[in-house]
């Protein structure tokens, strides 16, 4: 974390970051993939820690920085409240909501200002979060994420979109275009796994020596067994997975994974193995032995189509293309199966098999510099045909469940099916973003029902809200310690929810903002998937006069929406920006700058 020293370069403000203390924490190591998007890392480098090699990298061009590189992931207990107070400022360059939500949360308590970034494709975002004067990373509902670590996607799905990915990525290493960023085999550097920098690295560089890995690659050991479905099927979801148990360190808070062998599956009695759902046939979930009949055929299928192209021939996955569909819908679903999910139709998985929105290096390094500037980009010239504007931030959302004065939501579910479990990790754990949440009854007597301390608690798992008389208005008290947060929840009893749909939070924003009645001037902008940039709805935008333009963006980027909202007696124009993990945006006018002004930086003071 650097402190706010400033020097001028031009008309715009940057920060001098090396000549202060600057801590950095990592817990990623570095890998094949990650060396075509930045300039720190090079072959040599892989399987090492991230912070650690960009810390030389950067003292071989500045000496004299002080900076101090932690192996090691945020989410630790030991970086509590205390450790952020004693930084100036705190910079997140994260690759997951989790993430970002603790950072948000942990810089409200210590009061530091964040700066949030993040980019997705062509899109990228910078914003500033400081309590009690801005909008926190949490204030705006967030879309589904369309991005994912590799390490969960290859390791540690916790939701059936990593499994979908993961799908479409296998797909592509056996019949397509091989890419290093769609690896599907047990990443065995996995951070998470080896909490030692040391292990980390020795693990990632046991079968090759400084940086050069060698391996038979996907596709070459499945034409190797003439793309045997069996033998496909045994390595995928057995043998891999066996090899993941012996990562002992991924299981020890999580659900471990359960092998599936292709003979015990194809000799399970078909009264087991019965479609689920009605309807048409798309829309039914079939049984374990159903979808291992679909992986069987579906190997087959594009097994012969390969050969019909000739050697040396690549399939491209078209989510209209029925044998490749087919494909991803018995992978994705196998490997739901063992990693303890409810596997879903194909219908579903055909609606949630979105493009990957890919790193670009360009992205990366204007949002880099963009850290350092106190200036806000728009994603095209305005009116007055300038990019570079000036700011501020909209305030506090005050009815937000992080930063509001006393956090306070409402969830609806049934108190006769929902489990003390689910509520801890799915509503507490996963939607509220909780890491260690102790929960206490409003029932006069103070009864606890989770403890984050191990064991206290742990017979109420498997039991039911009703157990515990939670009824209709019941109120939770939350406490995260470790986040210094406390959240009261309200729960609404209702047995009238859609079906798979554990619980609602009452009043909580859609997954995307409405679609725009008013028509954007010229295109728009698509970046790396089918949404595309849409105009803002502002009712107060068209009595301003025509030096107002708005811009408006329905993209989920990986980070939170940056707003503008300063107030003038001069005339207001509205601007908006990147959006990165948010598709609300919401910008207020600015002032509008002298008529005279034709330079294309505005000076900020």
């Amino acid at each position: 974390c650097a402190r706010d020293s400033e020097a001028y370069t031009g008309r715009i403000k940057v920060f001098c970051f090396f000549n202060y203390p600057h801590l950095q924490i990592d817990l990623d190591t570095i890998d094949v993939s990650n060396l075509n998007r930045q300039f720190l890392f090079q072959k040599k480098h892989v399987g090492k820690s991230k912070a650690q090699v960009a810390k030389e990298s950067v003292l071989r061009f500045c000496p004299s920085a002080n900076i101090t590189a932690y192996h090691d992931s945020i989410m630790n207990p030991d970086y509590n409240v205390e450790f952020f107070r004693n930084f100036q400022l705190v910079m997140n360059a994260l690759d997951n909501r989790a993430a970002r939500n603790h950072v948000n949360r942990m810089c409200l308590a210590a009061d530091i200002p964040l700066i949030e970034s993040g980019t997705a494709g062509y899109l990228g975002q910078v914003t500033v979060i400081k309590k009690g004067q801005t909008e926190c990373y949490e204030c705006q509902p967030k879309p589904t994420q369309k991005t994912f670590p590799g390490c969960t996607i290859r390791n540690t799905p916790s939701e059936p979109i990593h499994c979908i990915v993961w799908a479409k990525y296998l797909f592509n290493q056996l019949f397509g275009e091989e890419d290093a960023d769609q690896e599907v085999s047990p990443d065995t550097a996995d951070p998470e796994a080896a909490w030692n920098p040391a292990d980390a690295a020795a693990r990632a560089t046991a079968s090759n020596k400084d940086g050069d890995i060698k391996r038979v690659s996907t596709k070459e050991w499945a034409r190797s067994t003439g793309y045997d479905p069996v033998k496909l099927f045994n390595k995928l979801f057995k043998d891999d997975i066996m090899y993941l148990l012996t990562m002992d360190k991924l299981w020890k808070k999580r659900k471990a994974p359960l092998p599936l062998d292709w003979t015990e599956i194809h000799h399970l009695e078909s009264s087991q193995e019965e479609a689920c759902g009605t309807g048409l046939k798309d829309q039914q979930v079939l049984g374990v032995q159903g979808y291992a009949q679909l992986f069987h055929r579906s190997v087959e299928t594009l097994r012969s189509q390969l050969i019909e192209k000739g050697e040396g021939a690549e399939l491209v996955w078209d989510k209209d293309d029925p044998p490749a569909m087919d494909f991803v819908t018995a992978a994705a679903n196998l490997r739901m199966n063992v990693f303890s999910m409810n596997m879903k139709s194909r219908f579903d998985v055909k609606s949630m098999a979105g493009n990957i929105i890919p790193a670009i290096a360009t992205t990366n390094a204007v949002i880099a510099g963009l850290i350092v500037l106190e200036i806000f980009l728009n994603k095209q010239p305005n009116p007055r045909k300038k990019l570079l504007v000036p700011c501020a931030l909209d305030p506090p959302n005050p009815s937000c469940y992080v930063c509001a004065s006393k956090p306070e939501v409402t969830v609806k579910l049934n108190v006769h099916k929902t489990i003390v479990q689910a509520l801890q990790d799915k509503i507490l754990k996963e939607k509220f973003g909780m890491v260690a949440p102790d929960v206490q009854i409003e029932d006069g007597k103070g009864t606890i029902l989770i403890s984050s301390e191990e064991g206290e608690t742990e017979a109420n798992n498997n039991k039911f809200l009703s157990d515990f008389g939670i009824r209709n208005g019941s109120r939770l008290q939350v406490d995260d310690f470790l986040q210094d947060y406390t959240l009261l929840v309200n729960l609404i009893h209702s047995e009238e929810l859609e079906k798979d749909v554990e619980f609602e939070v009452v009043g909580d924003a859609p997954d995307k903002a409405p679609t725009p009645s008013v028509p954007e001037e010229g295109k728009n902008i698509a970046n790396g998937n089918k949404d595309s940039a849409q105009p803002s709805t502002s009712s107060k935008a068209a009595a301003e006069d025509d030096d107002v333009l708005i811009v408006d963006s329905d993209e989920e980027p990986s980070s939170s929406t940056m707003e503008a909202s300063p107030e003038s007696s001069n005339r207001k124009r509205k601007h908006h920006g990147a959006d990165t993990d948010d598709a609300v945006s919401k910008r207020k006018r600015l002032d509008q700058q002298p008529a005279d002004d034709d330079e294309d930086i505005i000076a900020l003071d």
